[in-house]
């Protein structure tokens, strides 16, 4: 009878100590109801720490850049950050590796976290405007960022380094470095599916097209290019012509296999002192690499743009001739100040306008620079680009 009388009043004090834990759990949680109310931000459209990068719930700024397998764009990335990082307003940077599938899936994400501005780098200019369209619809402003989305009306405003300018900047630095006559000339070109890569193209094709014309070079793995080398101005058309036979399509390997197949096709007397036009960096270090290889190659100049690390450190070792430096963070720059007009009601600045096959585009360009060895550090150490500790042999 004591066991069970013990047993009762143990029972009893624990229902007695429950009840009254479950009282006090219910005032505090009402309690904290209250509180929580009263602490909610008067304006809840305001950005916050937790969104002022990609993953909070409201993003004023989509960015979408073409791939993370170029330096070019993961450094982009970063820079975009930055910008952003003293403004008070988010951003979501997404990557379409390649895809212009990837690209539109990126945009429509973009679109239902509330961005109202969409800065865009293509991966396929006419491709990037369906991706276009979409935000546009959505009374969103869609910027062009470096390369042009083509065949649309959907795109405000373009923010570009003059692209003519580059590649006449190459071309020019080739006519520079040649003396005599049948300099045997390497054209290559980017991906046939960006418009900068028209572009490029036309410039160096402006100023070549002349020391073609009068025998300074001679043109040796492009028949399309010399059935049209008399002719100083091209159609899209025939410019495409062209491309297509010497497309790198941005791509290391393809540039390294285009090159190994045309000196393969040629003879030792196509080579000798060569002059290479490169499209970019990553390609100029695969042809470059690919043409030191060749023993009846005795030097070559090559182009390149971009200033990547590891182009600048060819050109220091003497492997690349020359870079055009795109300062980047001015492009960048130049598109978060267009981004943050925009936002707040303004009129962004522009300084001309590209047509995209569909209208003319507003546009904002920045100046290029040409880089050798004689001025790596002025250029892209002492401008504070690049740290010093990036590179060897920086004299």
């Amino acid at each position: 009878m004591k066991k069970n009388n013990m047993r009762a009043i143990v029972f009893i004090v624990i229902l007695a100590l429950s009840v009254g834990l479950l009282a006090g759990c219910t005032a505090q949680t009402s309690g904290d109801d209250k509180s929580t109310e009263g602490n909610q931000p008067a304006d809840t459209n305001q950005p916050t720490d937790d969104n002022k990068t990609s993953g909070g719930n409201k993003v004023d700024v989509g960015i979408v850049l073409p791939t993370k397998e170029e330096p070019r764009w993961v450094q982009d990335e970063n820079r975009f950050k930055d910008a952003l990082e003293n403004t008070n307003y988010s951003v979501e940077i997404l990557f379409s590796q390649g895809s212009s599938s990837n690209e539109k899936q990126n945009v429509e994400s973009l679109i239902t976290k509330g961005i109202k501005v969409l800065i865009i780098c293509p991966h396929d200019g006419d491709g990037a405007a369906a991706a276009a369209e979409a935000a546009k619809k959505d009374g969103i402003t869609v910027i062009s960022y470096d390369r042009l989305i083509t065949g649309t009306d959907a795109v405000d405003y373009y923010v570009t380094f003059d692209s003519v300018a580059v590649g006449e900047a190459q071309g020019q630095y080739l006519i520079d470095k040649a003396s005599g006559e049948g300099n045997p000339l390497y054209l290559y070109a980017g991906a046939a599916s960006d418009n900068n890569a028209f572009l490029f193209f036309e410039g160096a094709w402006n100023v070549l097209q002349p020391k073609i014309a009068d025998g300074t070079f001679v043109i040796k793995n492009s028949s399309e290019a010399v059935a049209l080398q008399d002719k100083d101005t091209l159609t899209r058309e025939e410019m495409g012509k062209i491309i297509g036979q010497v497309t790198t399509n941005w791509d290391f390997n393809e540039a390294k296999n285009k090159a190994e197949a045309h000196l393969t096709s040629n003879s030792k007397e196509d080579k000798g002192d060569v002059y290479i036009l490169a499209p970019n960096d990553g390609t100029a270090r695969s042809i470059a690499d690919t043409f030191a290889a060749d023993t009846d190659v005795s030097s070559y100049v090559v182009t390149g743009q971009d200033a990547e690390i590891a182009s600048v450190q060819y050109i220091i070792d003497g492997k690349q001739t020359m870079t055009v430096f795109k300062d980047v963070r001015t492009l960048v720059n130049d598109s978060i100040d267009m981004a943050v007009a925009v936002l707040e009601g303004k009129t962004p600045s522009t300084t001309g306008s590209y047509n995209n096959k569909a209208a003319d585009i507003p546009a904002k360009q920045t100046e290029v620079i040409v880089v050798e060895q004689s001025n790596v550090k002025s250029a892209l150490i002492d401008s504070g680009y690049y740290d010093a500790s990036e590179f060897t042999n920086l004299e």
